[in-house]
């Protein structure tokens, strides 16, 4: 690692939200948390952090989704990122305000709060001087979450043990997403405690992502991928929300190839064909009682990334 004399006044980064292809939970260990194995896919909703030079830490968010239930404090994802990355480093010492453009609806299954951390580490990496590998950024990462690791990388990839040991996965074409938001409250810690409480009885495997989908991924088929498309914690979220099986009712009787919950919810994910059949989709599920917004994206996209200085 080597660091530089010259101060930009500015830097942004990008970092892109995901969305769950495959989940497979496994059993809950003594610590509490679950194995998983994640397939997931960086997809084109985008936020954008901007870090400046200033003479005490702060974060601010605008945009569309920015709301008043962002922390904006130093329990902020992204506020934990830059102090993380200063921390580690003796010669950074100098506080930064961090501007982020929220493009990612929060609390949705989408990644949005590991996005903005993502973005904050390499955008404040470079604010700093510091050459900091891609590894050593992965390191950093995977300390303010398991799921930071793949806002970084992006692309498709499988996620084990918490889902931050991650592997890039061939995935030929793009796919075309109708995402369905809700206000529907899942929290994950009470999704995953509804999934034990229904899986109680029963014993459950390690869990590893199915040779079929990976085998989807690979021909670039879209039809095969909607058939292989799951998440273990559909169930417990439908048992909380109701709302979560009319989005995938609706969207099916309208025409999606599939749909899987991504994340905890509550946001579904409904694979079209192509644009054209994603407009056509939109418009027809906008109509969803208690449907709060419906988005249109595409993926793999890359993982985060300076984009200007």
């Amino acid at each position: 690692m080597a660091q530089s004399s010259r101060t930009p006044r500015a830097v942004t980064a990008s970092a892109p939200g995901r969305i769950t292809l495959s989940l497979r939970v496994g059993p809950r260990a003594a610590d509490g948390y679950h194995p998983v194995a994640s397939v997931f896919q960086a997809v084109g909703l985008t936020d954008y952090v901007t870090v400046k030079p200033a003479d005490d830490w702060s974060v601010h968010y605008d945009g569309p989704f920015a709301t008043d239930r962002l922390p904006a404090d130093e329990t902020d994802l992204a506020m934990r990122a830059a102090r993380l990355l200063a921390g580690r480093f003796a010669r950074v010492r100098r506080p930064c305000r961090i501007e982020v453009e929220k493009n990612i609806p929060a609390e949705a299954g989408l990644g949005s709060g590991p996005a903005d951390a993502a973005a904050t580490l390499v955008a404040c990496a470079q604010l700093w001087g510091l050459e900091l590998s891609r590894a050593e950024l992965h390191g950093l990462a995977s300390e303010l979450g398991a799921d930071v690791p793949f806002a970084l990388a992006g692309g498709t990839a499988l996620g084990t043990s918490r889902g931050d040991r991650l592997t890039t996965l061939l995935c030929r074409g793009a796919y075309t997403w109708v995402l369905v938001l809700s206000d529907a409250r899942l929290p994950t810690p009470s999704v995953y405690r509804r999934l034990d409480d229904l899986r109680e009885s029963r014993r459950i495997r390690d869990p590893e992502a199915a040779p079929d989908l990976l085998q989807a991924l690979a021909s670039g088929d879209a039809a095969h991928l909607a058939a292989e498309l799951v998440n273990d914690l559909d169930l417990p979220a439908r048992r909380m929300a109701p709302l979560v099986t009319d989005v995938h009712r609706a969207g099916l009787e309208a025409g999606a190839l599939g749909s899987v919950l991504t994340g905890s919810g509550p946001t579904v994910a409904l694979l079209a064909r192509d644009a054209a059949h994603a407009l056509e989709l939109s418009v027809m599920l906008s109509a969803t009682p208690d449907v709060t917004a419906v988005l249109r994206t595409t993926g793999p996209r890359p993982g985060a990334r300076v984009m200007r200085r």
